[in-house]
């Protein structure tokens, strides 16, 4: 049976340009990869901030959003997250997201697709990969920067990649492919 590789769409806000790159990252890595792959779009869950009387390690949950949340997250083997730069920081909603839930995202390694402006999303990834890591998860060393990310967009805000990111994102999903195999043994 083939891994799970849920692919997370980061940012919620209107406007955004997050599913056109993460379209192309599902493509991409469903064509060059392994792995079995959804998409995931953060604002299909609609979830407040954190609103659970309980502890997340306790896995009990009072609200519907949560419940949908956790068996989302619970079923992947590995995560990409499709992230944007807020103020250096990753956005609000995938903090909040990672957040709802502890033990679904044990021992499951993560990469992070980030794009901005020159930067790429780099400093928003840098810091995901610290909160990742308090959820014992295994963030990839490896991972795709998209700076200038509105110039890879067409007028239909479809995304295209290049050989440089073409690049990064297989070599991402190739060491994922060795970590989720792995870690998959410790679940």
């Amino acid at each position: 049976m083939a891994l799970k590789l849920n692919i997370v769409i980061c940012s919620t806000r209107p406007g955004r340009i997050g599913p056109s790159i993460a379209t192309w990252f599902h493509e991409f890595a469903t064509n060059n990869s392994s792995f079995d792959c959804e998409l995931i779009d953060l604002a299909d869950f609609d979830l407040p901030v954190y609103n659970e009387a309980n502890h997340p390690r306790s896995g009990i949950y009072e609200h519907e959003h949560t419940k949908r949340w956790s068996e989302s997250v619970n079923s992947a083997d590995a995560f990409v997250f499709v992230t944007p730069e807020y103020n250096y920081c990753p956005p609000p909603a995938f903090v909040n997201a990672l957040n709802y839930v502890y033990t679904e995202w044990n021992y499951k390694p993560c990469g992070f697709v980030s794009y901005g402006g020159a930067a790429g999303g780099i400093r928003a990834a840098t810091l995901a990969r610290q909160l990742v890591n308090t959820l014992k998860m295994m963030p990839m060393v490896e991972g795709v920067m998209v700076p200038m990310a509105w110039n890879h967009l067409d007028d239909n805000k479809v995304f295209s990649s290049n050989e440089h990111i073409d690049h990064s994102a297989t070599t991402m999903l190739t060491e994922m492919e060795k970590w989720a195999t792995a870690l998959k043994t410790m679940r």
